[in-house]
């Protein structure tokens, strides 16, 4: 038995849809309304009709004939048609159930939106769903839209390209950036990087390296306390060995102390650290008492923007008795959205210093930028 399935915004395309590819002997097996998308299947316009039908099914048709489709307006009522042949009496029932549940459907959406945006204008309701499809919370996403309302201009709102500028700018006042490491020759300044397993911070630390060696003409070494991941001094010592930079491996305060005075003559060290479970207090402990050992001047926790909201504000509040004193968001060419962005600055109160956007060293990697980052997060892959 072939039985095909038709989608259309009313029941009246659907069915039509039904009759152009199987005829007007077509049965209509079964109907029901979905959702484009699923998080706003309470919002009027993001629901379809679907109808599933067959030519090889021996009912009578459910199709109107063309003179009553003629006729038909806004929606087409199953109860309203006018069939070929007279309905039968199960038929009947299961019409007049169809438009029951139709009309509550529809009064359940129209109850729902008003119910949660009374007053909301049409280009602040199509806000909301654009955010929503950036992958922001339903939550931030109706705290943004409340926010624009309350400061937007009338201007601002007859405008969509207003209303994002003016979203863009509330979400960029909230990030706050700290600016690249800043060195001053002749005066050594350390700087840690720590953070989970798997967020690039051997890569972050080589592009870094190389940025401050060969850009700027910085005398830059490194440290690395990383002895536990399969080749991971060996993959910083090939970037050592590139670079032309001075490495030290160590395992111990005693050796990270020696290590330190032996580099007091650089501008830049950077301290490559091993990655560490947030669940794991011990580790997180060893970590704390290295980084001390070191005096580190700066403490950049790194993150992979394709990790969960939760994942990171969890692990930002593990990692901050280390000392973190900035963010550094990895991997956002890996991330569908950036949605989590701002709880995440919100919840670690950390300002950001750097992202990354893939693997290449010296490239891919830029000193944060709070309007472009807003503009990033709440960009849908439409845009893209």
């Amino acid at each position: 038995m072939e039985v095909k399935t038709f989608r259309a915004r009313t029941m009246q395309q659907a069915l039509e849809l039904v009759r152009q590819e199987l005829g007007p002997q077509a049965a209509v097996l079964h109907t029901r309304h979905v959702s484009r998308t699923p998080m706003l299947s309470w919002v009027p316009g993001m629901k379809q009709v679907e109808v599933t039908a067959s030519l090889d099914v021996h009912v009578p048709s459910r199709l109107p004939t063309r003179e009553v489709r003629a006729r038909a307006v806004d929606h087409l009522r199953p109860e309203r048609l006018v069939h070929d042949e007279p309905p039968s009496p199960s038929h009947s029932a299961l019409a007049s159930q169809l438009s029951q549940l139709q009309g509550m459907v529809e009064d359940l959406c129209h109850r729902s939106r008003h119910s949660q945006h009374p007053d909301l204008p049409d280009e602040l309701f199509r806000l909301f769903a654009e955010l929503i499809d950036a992958e922001l919370g339903e939550e931030l996403a109706r705290e943004l839209v409340e926010r624009v309302r309350q400061t937007a201009t009338t201007e601002q709102l007859a405008h969509p390209t207003r209303l994002h500028e003016r979203v863009a700018s509330l979400v960029a006042e909230e990030i706050v950036t700290s600016g690249p490491i800043r060195c001053t020759p002749g005066r050594r300044r350390l700087v840690a990087l720590v953070g989970p397993t798997g967020v690039g911070k051997t890569t972050t630390i080589a592009k870094l390296a190389a940025n401050f060696r060969l850009r700027e003409g910085k005398r830059v070494g490194l440290i690395t306390v990383d002895t536990y991941r399969i080749a991971a001094v060996e993959q910083l010592r090939t970037y050592a060995d590139i670079i032309d930079l001075p490495m030290r491996v160590v395992s111990s305060p005693k050796e990270m102390r020696e290590a330190v005075n032996e580099m007091k003559d650089l501008d830049l060290v950077l301290l490559d650290t091993a990655g560490r479970s947030p669940r794991d207090d011990v580790k997180i402990h060893e970590l704390r008492n290295l980084v001390a050992e070191s005096g580190a001047d700066e403490v950049h926790l790194v993150l992979s923007g394709v990790s969960s909201t939760r994942a990171l504000v969890r692990t930002a509040e593990r990692f901050a008795t280390v000392g973190t004193t900035s963010l550094i968001l990895t991997k956002l060419d890996e991330a569908s959205g950036l949605g989590c962005l701002l709880p995440l600055v919100r919840a670690c109160k950390l300002p950001l210093s750097y992202v990354t956007d893939g693997q290449n060293v010296p490239d891919d990697i830029d000193v944060a930028n709070a309007q472009r980052l807003a503009e990033q997060m709440l960009r849908t892959e439409d845009d893209c």
